[in-house]
């Protein structure tokens, strides 16, 4: 009888491990009577770098920023490595390895692909009339880094940062450390309703109701920036 006991249960194994080997990269759950539930689920570092182009050089902060905008607000597919040799074709590669890309950089290159760069000055008070995702240069303990601005609402700040991913910061914090201007990307092929407007809340936070709005056609023209532009 154990022996038979022992023969069912390695059946059931066999037929457990084909069914779930078929689920790779779902979760499952075993429900009363032996059916299986499945579900998709998303790793933290999934969720951390969701929506986001990974940052995989010491100097390519600038060109996974640009491509994570370039990709979810335009619909382009680049890879960090595109975006890197497309700007190093007119950067100065010698000041690139010791300084990494400028904003200058990176406006030739938006400038190449037929979009347009704008760059603004614009007061901490005023970023959440920003309402497209734009790129900002950050001093992180003396490490100069550009990040992705999401968006700005409620006394907090949203950032897709290409090396620590998903980020929430005060907005007082995030103006102790940032430059002052925005990078902007502007032209056809603007998705207004683009994932980088609605980021993912920090793991450990309630969802809040999102009140953000797509951007009107109105503003679509300089995207709801008031202040002078910087280059």
């Amino acid at each position: 009888m154990r022996q038979l006991i022992m023969a069912a249960v390695c059946f059931a194994a066999l037929g457990l491990g084909a069914e779930v080997s078929e689920a790779r990269g779902q979760g499952f759950a075993v429900l009363p009577g032996g059916g299986l539930a499945f579900k998709s689920v998303t790793s933290m570092r999934e969720r951390r770098y969701l929506n986001l182009v990974e940052q995989k050089t010491d100097f390519s902060c600038g060109a996974a920023s640009l491509a994570t905008v370039l990709n979810h607000a335009y619909g382009w597919s680049l890879t960090e490595e595109q975006v890197i040799e497309g700007m190093l074709a007119e950067a100065d590669v010698e000041q690139v390895r010791t300084l990494g890309f400028s904003m200058l950089d990176m406006k030739n290159y938006v400038e190449s692909i037929g979009l347009r760069a704008r760059g603004y000055r614009i007061e901490p008070e005023h970023l959440e009339q920003v309402q497209i995702p734009a790129i900002v240069l950050v001093d992180i303990r003396g490490y100069k880094h550009f990040v992705v601005m999401q968006r700005s609402s409620d006394g907090w700040v949203y950032i897709g940062d290409p090396v620590l991913g998903q980020k929430k910061m005060p907005l007082a914090e995030f103006a102790n450390g940032w430059n002052g201007i925005v990078f902007a990307v502007i032209g056809p092929g603007y998705d207004r309703n683009n994932v980088l407007l609605t980021p993912p809340e920090p793991l450990t936070a309630r969802h809040r109701l999102d009140r953000f709005s797509p951007v009107k056609d109105a503003d679509l023209m300089e995207f709801g920036f008031i202040q002078s532009d910087f280059f």
